[in-house]
Parts: structure tokens; sequence; C-alpha cells
């Protein structure tokens, strides 16, 4: 075992003998359905059309598939407009024009996404990107162009995204610029010419490329280093300047104006403990509104006076944090977003010109019915001083101690948990679980040094956070040392499976959900559009398979390598048509157990990819993990097939 890593036991024999659990399962509130945390939402993302006189949202249909919805407001003229047969549409958006509505797809998961575009008018839905293997993105939508989307698309070479303009009316395609080999991303202006790109080096570095006008000559105004980051951001309508949100001056990324002429940046907003996140842009006139910043929960900085007034109003229409979902045309009606930890979205039209809100819906009102448990932010100090956003999720009804723990963890590694709705915690509470979410180093939103102390460190010190998590709710009596389990998806699949083979003696079970067992194949077998972009992140942070010293210290850190040391149960689910983890790293590890004759569960889904989207298979997952879980930890169980609650309607 290695002796960095804290070995629960000792700790809970220094802690002295486990506390005696209270009879708290009767004080538990009643099961909630697993229909209603991972089924369909009832609607969901609702978005005002450009002349704001209809509203478009997402909708299952009588089959419950999600569809896009539209119905003129005002009126109760509700319709599907799409039929997507199987997989549901995830997000979708107006064209400018306010005739079209636009979405992505992809075949069970493979993500080459194409891009459809439905008619209001005709009612037909079309596929615009009707090309075998190659990958739609949706790069620029423009007010100025409105019967006109920008899509990347890798047609010419499977590994290089290319920009390519598409008329709406009659679906050709027109290609605006061609990938010299090391472009990463593209930025287009308000006339939606390409006017700016991101040029990998192969030191894995970037340089930000702008030209004047197309055709005109490259040049760099902005470089950056491996740890460093500058996200381009948009255009300002004059084409002078560009906003970006940097963190070349400072740890955490602020939001600056930069000169394209002068190569000088104005700071508009930073906060020292968190980075710039999400930007509001006015869509007319490109004029930067409004940032947020998230160490654990949400704050914003209205930087436009124009819109001060609506924040500060928007703030007391509903408890929890919200967000600015779309705008008409003429900036009157904005639907708006409150999301909260004890209760799935809900949406509102706000009305600028009488400071109204008017309710819509919540996206899944049955949860109403039950009793929620609240998320805690706080933050838990890790063995080396470093400070760890976290959110601690506790059985609402029972005495928060000696309980069984699930440690969820995110996926990523670069991506981070956040506070708000979580139906993964809300059922594991549910159930008679504490939920513990750890934002490890590694994860984004919390500054370059934060990022940088990951660097090699799968397996090592990103692990490390994840077990000072454990002991902290050990110590505080919160957890019970026999009755830790550990939960994820893909990067938090990986960390499900190093728990297990790295520090067995710490978890009594593991669920991993597509995550990596093998570093070295899981690398080489990344989609071809990921290669530009591997010697920027994974090549520094994991390792480049092609290296001899990478190789053999990749290997090291791959539970793959350490099968022999996994004792506990252990519950995988894989989808089959997975791009980034492929089901080999699954198989493999399946079938190293067997043949030691551990105890594991297999599940593989037929029609998945990286993630699952389609109901039924969530709800066969989730059905079979609660088994899982109650048998190995000691928490509630639904029978496997509930009774489905009432759809919409019914």
């Amino acid at each position: 075992m290695n002796p960095r890593l804290p070995a629960l036991a000792l700790l809970a024999a220094l802690l002295g003998p486990p506390l005696v659990p209270l009879p708290a399962r009767a004080e538990l509130p009643p099961l909630i359905p697993r229909e209603t945390l991972f089924g369909n939402p009832e609607r969901l993302q609702p978005q005002i059309s450009p002349d704001g006189a209809r509203l478009a949202y997402l909708r299952p249909d009588s089959a419950d598939v999600l569809q896009v919805w539209v119905k003129t407001i005002g009126a109760e003229d509700d319709r599907p407009v799409t039929r997507d047969p199987k997989r549901g549409i995830q997000q979708f958006g107006w064209a400018w024009n306010g005739r079209d509505l636009f979405y992505l797809q992809d075949a069970d998961g493979d993500e080459n996404f194409h891009l459809f575009v439905t008619s209001l008018e005709s009612g037909e839905t079309r596929d615009m990107t009707p090309i075998f293997g190659v990958r739609a993105e949706l790069l620029a939508t423009e007010p100025e162009h409105p019967d006109a989307l920008v899509v990347g698309l890798n047609r010419r070479s499977r590994e290089l995204m290319e920009p390519w303009r598409l008329d709406l009316a009659s679906g050709a395609l027109t290609r605006l610029a061609e990938n010299p080999g090391n472009a990463r991303g593209w930025l287009l202006d308000a006339d939606l010419a390409v006017r700016g790109l991101l040029a990998g080096r192969p030191d894995g570095g970037t340089d930000l490329q702008v030209r004047e006008r197309e055709g005109a000559e490259w040049r760099t105004v902005l470089s950056w280093n491996v740890g460093e980051d500058v996200q381009p951001l948009q255009f300002a309508k004059d084409g002078r300047t560009l906003f970006v949100e940097s963190n070349l001056d400072a740890d955490t990324k602020g939001l600056y104006a930069l000169d394209l002429s002068a190569g000088t940046r104005v700071l508009l907003a930073a906060d020292p403990a968190a980075d710039a996140e999400r930007v509001v842009f006015q869509p007319r006139t490109r004029a930067v509104q409004a940032v947020s910043f998230d160490r654990l929960r949400p704050t914003w900085k209205v930087l436009d006076p124009a819109i001060a007034k609506d924040w500060a109003a928007l703030a007391r229409v509903a408890p929890g944090d919200f967000d600015v979902l779309s705008r008409d045309l003429a900036d009157r009606h904005w639907i708006v977003a409150y999301d909260s930890d004890v209760g799935v979205v809900d949406y509102y039209a706000w009305d600028r010109a009488t400071q109204r809100a008017t309710y819509l819906f919540n996206a899944q009102p049955k949860l109403r019915a039950y009793a929620l448990a609240p998320m805690k932010p706080l933050e838990i100090q890790a063995r080396d001083g470093l400070r760890l956003p976290s959110y601690l999720t506790l059985p609402p009804g029972v005495p928060p101690r000696n309980l069984p723990l699930v440690l969820l963890v995110h996926g990523g590694p670069w991506w981070r948990d956040t506070w708000g709705y979580d139906p993964e915690s809300q059922w594991l509470a549910n159930r008679g679980y504490a939920v513990l979410k750890v934002n490890y180093r590694g994860s984004v939103g919390f500054g370059k040094r934060f990022l940088s102390l990951a660097r090699k460190q799968f397996a090592g010190k990103m692990h490390e956070d994840l077990l000072d998590a454990v002991a902290w709710a050990v110590r505080r009596g919160i957890a019970d040392p026999k009755r830790i389990g550990i939960m994820g998806w893909s990067y938090g699949g990986y960390a499900t499976l190093v728990g297990l083979s790295f520090t067995p003696e710490v978890f009594a079970c593991g669920v991993d959900g597509v995550g990596p067992s093998n570093l070295v194949t899981l690398v080489e077998s990344f989609p071809p559009y990921w290669r530009p972009r591997l010697a920027a992140r994974w090549y520094p942070f994991v390792g480049n398979p092609a290296d001899s010293a990478d190789r053999v210290d990749m290997l090291s850190r791959s539970p793959i390598s350490r099968v022999d040391r996994i004792r506990s149960p252990l519950l995988i689910a894989q989808g089959a048509n997975d791009p980034r983890v492929k089901k080999e790293q699954s198989d493999s590890m399946v079938a190293s157990l067997e043949k030691r004759g551990v105890s594991v569960e297999y599940l593989v889904f037929a029609d998945e990819g990286h993630g699952f989207a389609r109901p039924e298979n969530n709800l066969r997952f989730y059905a079979a993990a609660e088994a899982f879980l109650a048998k190995h930890l000691g928490g509630r169980a639904a029978p496997a097939r509930e009774a489905k609650p009432a759809g919409p309607g019914s």
C-alpha cells in the first residue's frame, strides 16, 4: 500500500468505536421514484422566438422521446415540430429568421453529430450535414445574417475542423477557411467572417491569430503556454476588440477587452477566488453586459448599466441561482431559469418594460411531492493545505451520524461540480446515503495553480484529494468508515477503478460509468478530431504514449495494472458506441476480474456512447446501481421495476 495514502481502517481505530446508529430508517421520507428522477423531464429549455411571439421548448412526445415543441405566447396551441425517432433532442436553438429551428443529433452516442433544421412553415426537418463519419459543431449565429449558420466540419480531414457557412434556405455549404493543420478553434465576427483562430504549437502552447478581413494575412496578437489559459469569446460589433477570458496576469481568469491593433488588454472583471465563467452579451450590439464567478455558488458582476435594474429585480423573483437563457430581438422579453438545490429548474418570462416576471413551468413538477435534500457548499483542506471546493448532501429526516457515504466523483477531469439540483445526489440521499462531491485538483474554475497541481497526478494527488475528503467525513462522524462507496462517470469512473485498485482498504464497493482502465490505450484511441488538442492538455497532464517514460508512468497509473488488488464488488456500465472511452476499456477490466473470481456486474448499452441519453437506459442503469449499493452499503432500494408515474396529460 502506498504509505502516503490514508488508511481509513487505522483512522477509525484512532477515533474509537463507531457510533451506534439510531433507528433512522423509519424517519427517511418516502422513496422518490427513479422515473421521476431519471426519466424525461416534463418540459425544459424554453427559448423565445426572435420576434417575441412564440416559445419553443423540449418535451416528450407520446413515445417518450424528447422533441422540440412550439406554442404561440398567450395561446394554448402547443405542438411538436420535430420527429426524432429514438434518441431524443438534447439541445436546440432558434435561427434568427424566426422561421427555422436547428438541433444537433448523433447516431446512438457516436458523437458524429449532424446538424438538423426544422422549418416551421413547411414542417420539414432536413439533415444539413448528411455526411457519414463527419462531425458538425455549431460555431456561430448572427442576427444580421438571419438565414445563415456557421458550422465546424471535419469534412476534408477527420482530424481537422473547418468553418462552413450554411445557407438555411438552399442548404448550400460554403467553406470559409482551410485549416492549416494546427487550428484548434475559429472566431467569427459580426459579419460571419472568419477573423481569428487558435493555432496550437508543438510544445502545447497556443497562439491567438487574427486578420483584418478575409484573405488578409494572419498575425499573432497573444500567446500562452501549457498551464495558462485564454478563452476568446466574441468580437465587438466593430471588429476592433475581442473579449477574452484570460489568466495570463493572474491566477484566476478575468474578463478582458483585447485591443487588436495595439495588442493591449483592459480588465473588465475578475475574482481572485474563481475564474470568470458565464459571460452575457447583448445579441445585436455585442456589448458585454454581465459576467459570473463561481467558487461555491455563482455571483454576478453587472457591467452594462442598461441591465442593472433587471438583474437586481431578477434576483428577487425566485429562490436559487438565475441565468438568462434567451431574449427576443427587441430585447424586451427574456427567458430566465432559476436553479435550486431542492428543486428542478423553474422557468420565467421577464418583461423588461413592466419589470414583471411570469411563471412558465418547472422541468419536473412531480418532484414537488417529495422531500429533497439541501446541498451544502463547503471547503475541505487536502493534506498539503489545498482548499477543495466541495458539496455535501445528507439524507433528510435522519441524524447525520455514521451514515453510509457515496463519494460522487465528477468527470473530465477538466470539469467541475456546482451547487444546484443534481438528480444523482437527490437519489442517493433519498436512499439513505451521505453524498460528497469534491472539486479535486485539476477541476476547472479555481485558477491555474489549482489546475496545474494535477499534472501527472492521475491516481496520485488527485486521488489523495478524494481520500482526504472521505477522511474529513469520517472524522466528523458523518460517514461510517466501513460503508464508503465511490461512483462516477468518465474520469469519475476511472477514479472509481483507482479507488478499488490503489486503495482497496478504503472503499466497500464502486460504480464505474464509462471509466477508462488503461491510460495508454485511452489516449491512443481518442477520436481523430481530438488529436490537434492533445498537446495542450492530455500530453502534459496525463502523458504521451509515444514517449517511453510517459508510457511507463501512464501504465503505472492505470487500474488495469493493479487489477489483482481489487477485492471489493464493482458495477461497470458502458456504452457500446463510446468514441472517447472505448468499450475495450471496460471489457478488459471485466475479463480480468472474472478470471480472478472478483464480483463484478457489467452492463453494456448497445445504443449509447459516452454517457446515456435514452431514459429507458438510464432507468435500467440506476435500478441496477441502486440494488448494488443497497446490497453492499446498506441503503434503501425500490423494486427493480417501479410503477411508472403518470405522465403529462394522463
